[in-house]
């Protein structure tokens, strides 16, 4: 039996990546679909039907995004013996990840989210799932170490996490303003000279 519709001209993983970089330098709000469809150079009827909405290319951006550029920064958080050194490596390989391209454009999950009275809340809300999914991240790592008695049971992990995925957020924002890889490593550094001070 023949397949039925015309077939797909473009390459969707290739196309998506270019979203991606519309997006990130755009935001979602500000993205609008003749740039996008510029960019991933395809017509608007075939982006709505690989994608469905400029809703959905957005989220399939984003888990490209993650995988690709945030993986580095978040997958091996629980795999690294010391929560100190865990720490180290995100906000580290933060710096690293946010100064691979120039201009440096931060990160997405930070910067592309509508404002709070932006066109669609949903993208709003799951962006920040994902930004406190990383938080969480922090706070299940700090915790595990209490669990095994690396850090003392009395820290508050809670306000740890926050501390640290604010440092984070923020050399994002510092990314975006130009901020140089050396500047960003200075931040990680000078973080995690609060580490004693926060765990003691």
């Amino acid at each position: 039996m023949s397949s039925r519709g015309r077939p797909r001209t473009f390459d969707r993983h290739q196309a998506l990546q270019q979203a991606v970089e519309v997006f990130w330098e755009r935001g979602f709000d500000s993205a609008s679909m003749s740039e996008l469809t510029r960019a991933m150079g395809i017509s608007s009827p075939s982006l709505y039907a690989a994608f469905g909405s400029k809703e959905a290319l957005f989220r399939e951006a984003v888990e490209l995004y993650i995988t690709t550029g945030g993986s580095g920064i978040w997958d091996p958080v629980h795999r690294i013996e010391h929560a100190r050194d865990a720490v180290s490596h995100v906000l580290h390989a933060t710096a690293i990840a946010f100064t691979q391209q120039y201009p440096s454009r931060g990160c997405l999950i930070v910067l592309a989210s509508p404002q709070s009275q932006g066109t669609n809340s949903a993208i709003g809300d799951e962006l920040e799932r994902h930004r406190n999914g990383n938080r969480d991240c922090l706070e299940h790592r700090l915790r595990r170490a209490v669990d095994e008695g690396e850090l003392k049971a009395s820290i508050d992990c809670n306000a740890i996490a926050n501390y640290y995925a604010t440092v984070q957020h923020g050399m994002s924002i510092l990314a975006r303003d130009g901020a140089t890889r050396q500047e960003l490593l200075d931040v990680a550094s000078c973080a995690m000279a609060a580490w004693e001070a926060l765990t003691s």
